[in-house]
């Protein structure tokens, strides 16, 4: 009942924000009938798995067996918000690491591309390539780019978002971030559709405690 009433004051808070945010200036197509609104704290965090950059074999199972799991999405090495988000992030990973937490990052972007964000972030943490969206789907973080945005990102980067994901169509995630407890269990999120409003370290390092 307390997890209802929760999802009935975030649907209404979302629509408020949504409201007050321009989301397709932000690039999200409002004409898709599927508005992301992400997984809630307290939901049970779906299972995935894939091969990060090292080539290895990584799983939300896996991970959870040696402690709590941080888990961010981010949308490309084109994004300069993105990578400079994630290069703050590596440089207080540390802080993450000896709260008892594991760090994995998806995105939807080709492994060249995420060779280039690693390039950019310097980033050593684990990074899934999530080419059929099927994380970002499972966290209710993807959505459709509009064309207009898509052009500008076309403009400037030289290739479309689809391109740069290897993909027919471009799909984004809201860059979110959970937290993941070893019973499965989301105990952190942070989700806005508004790409320039990222988790902080000290938000996650209190919910780690």
């Amino acid at each position: 009942m307390k997890q209802s009433v929760c999802m009935l004051f975030f649907a209404c808070f979302l629509a408020t924000a949504c409201a007050q945010t321009d989301l397709s200036g932000l690039g999200m197509d409002v004409t898709e009938e599927n508005t992301p609104q992400g997984l809630m704290v307290g939901e049970e965090a779906p299972h995935f798995s894939g091969v990060d950059q090292y080539s290895q074999e990584v799983s939300l199972e896996g991970m959870l067996e040696e402690g709590e799991v941080v888990l961010i999405f981010y949308r490309g090495d084109w994004c300069p918000v993105c990578t400079r988000y994630l290069k703050r992030f590596q440089d207080s990973l540390q802080l993450i690491v000896d709260a008892g937490a594991q760090v994995v990052a998806v995105t939807p972007e080709t492994n060249n591309n995420v060779q280039k964000t690693i390039k950019k972030a310097d980033a050593k943490f684990r990074i899934l390539s999530d080419l059929d969206h099927s994380i970002m789907d499972a966290y209710d973080v993807t959505f459709r780019v509009t064309d207009a945005y898509n052009e500008r990102i076309k403009r400037g980067k030289g290739e479309s978002i689809e391109e740069n994901n290897g993909d027919e169509e471009p799909f984004l995630p809201v860059p979110a971030t959970y937290i993941i407890n070893q019973e499965g269990e989301i105990i952190y999120r942070q989700f806005d559709p508004n790409y320039r409003n990222r988790a902080s370290i000290a938000a996650m390092i209190k919910a780690l405690e």
